[in-house]
């Protein structure tokens, strides 16, 4: 086709790094490492660039979802090592929440500890390619996604500590296991991908065959749709940004000021204020009442709108936002059904069961952990989001608010709002097991280390 005159190798991937990190080479990757055709390839040519990063390592998460993965990150270690690549694995604890599929699960897990082991400044590489680009557009607009949706995956986003980077998505699958084949390299099969039960695996074995077939081109012209919607989402975010700046009232919204927008852009400014405050966005109906009934209901009302995890109230002309438990219990916010905030004494009792099903977190000693056991006081205190928390997550850099953490992160806005933030004489320690603060944070001749582990349910 004349499209891509050049194949795939350490020459065009140099170059595309260049174009997408600044300061490259002189910078620190970490590779997400699957050990499948796409991430082998991906690191096989980042082993054989010209000028090399800064350091480079790759991380294998075993999800645990199949009798052999153990032994497949056992394998993947042994392909990294073979390319003079240190590869750590790392287990995820992945459980099925209601109404939630093991992949969307599974994914939240993932990335929850590549974010935990990402350093300060690293940039986290992943292997998706134009192909999966093309699926994830495609399952956004049967999904009936907006503009967010179908701008699908970005190539370089910020994340945790440091940056996400996907130099990958403008060459194929059949490129990459092309160039892996080449080389001679083995990689993994994971047998799920050939069950066409999952929307992913549906697409891409039943219908994509049928749709190439008629528009050969099509895995190109999506993946430009794409960066169309993600340019048009800029402008969404910049026009809602100017429209809120109006209604900002603290972390709440003036209710007069939304009522003056047109109703298309008042629904534009409620989605981007819900998912900046780390929430989850809601269904096109229940917006609609925020944006309508809500927002129209006489002056002496206190109208709520909820939807999983979140319940929006107005009072006194403001409109507030807060996390809620199942059946609408609150989280974090004291009453009975979850206590505002856990003591927490961590010599006595290294597990800490979280309340209303949100899970535990752990403080597992480990020989190469990040935290310094020393620097903790005895008794620390778990509570949740309550707007305005900071910590400072890389040395000499000033402290970072959570609000901006949350919002570079790609975990879903659902797990945001869940996430037990860790306290020790009214600091901010730990948020999870994403973001440690520097005054806990071990150094090179730390002896007594540890990590704190989150597992959600």
């Amino acid at each position: 086709m004349g499209r891509k005159p050049e194949e795939f190798g350490a020459r065009w991937l140099g170059r595309r790094l260049a174009e997408l990190l600044p300061g490259f080479p002189g910078r620190e990757l970490c590779v997400a490492f699957s050990g499948g055709a796409d991430s082998t390839a991906l690191l096989k040519a980042l082993t054989e660039l010209r000028h090399r990063p800064q350091a480079l390592r790759a991380v294998h998460v075993d999800h645990g979802l199949h009798p052999d993965s153990r032994s497949w990150g056992a394998r993947a270690a042994e392909v990294a090592a073979g390319l003079g690549v240190p590869c750590e694995v790392l287990e995820a604890k992945v459980t099925r929440a209601r109404g939630e599929s093991p992949e969307a699960r599974a994914r939240a897990a993932r990335y929850r500890l590549l974010a935990g082991t990402l350093r300060p400044g690293e940039v986290l590489v992943t292997a998706h390619h134009e192909d999966d680009q093309l699926e994830t557009v495609l399952l956004m607009l049967l999904r009936g996604a907006g503009v967010a949706g179908l701008a699908a995956m970005p190539a370089l986003a910020p994340f945790a500590p440091g940056l996400l980077a996907r130099p990958l998505l403008t060459r194929t699958r059949r490129e990459l296991e092309a160039f892996v084949r080449n080389a001679g390299l083995p990689y993994l099969e994971d047998p799920s991908n050939a069950d066409a039960g999952p929307d992913r695996n549906f697409l891409r074995l039943r219908v994509l065959p049928v749709i190439r077939e008629r528009w050969p081109g099509v895995t190109t012209t999506v993946g430009r749709t794409a960066r169309h919607a993600a340019e048009a989402q800029e402008l969404l975010e910049g026009l809602a940004l100017a429209d809120l700046s109006a209604a900002r009232h603290g972390q709440s919204l003036a209710a007069s000021a939304l009522r003056a927008l047109p109703p298309e852009r008042r629904r534009n400014a409620l989605r981007f204020w819900i998912a900046d405050r780390g929430f989850s966005v809601p269904p096109t109906p229940r917006l609609n009442e925020i944006a309508g009934p809500l927002l129209a209901a006489r002056a002496d009302a206190q109208p709520a709108v909820e939807w999983p995890g979140v319940r929006l109230e107005r009072q006194a002309g403001l409109l507030t936002l807060r996390p809620a438990g199942r059946a609408g219990r609150e989280i974090g916010k004291g009453g009975s059904a979850v206590p505002r905030e856990i003591v927490w004494a961590w010599r006595a009792e290294p597990i800490c069961p979280l309340p209303d099903g949100l899970g535990q977190i752990e403080l597992r000693a480990d020989a190469h952990g990040p935290v310094s056991l020393g620097a903790l006081p005895a008794r620390l205190t778990i509570r949740w989001r309550r707007g305005g928390e900071r910590l400072a997550i890389a040395p000499g850099r000033p402290r970072r608010t959570l609000k901006s953490l949350l919002r570079e992160s790609q975990l879903p806005p659902a797990e945001r709002a869940r996430l037990p933030l860790v306290y020790g004489g009214g600091r901010l320690l730990a948020v999870a097991d994403l973001w440690l603060d520097q005054s806990v944070r071990a150094g090179s001749r730390t002896r007594r280390r540890a990590r704190f582990v989150f597992a959600a349910r």
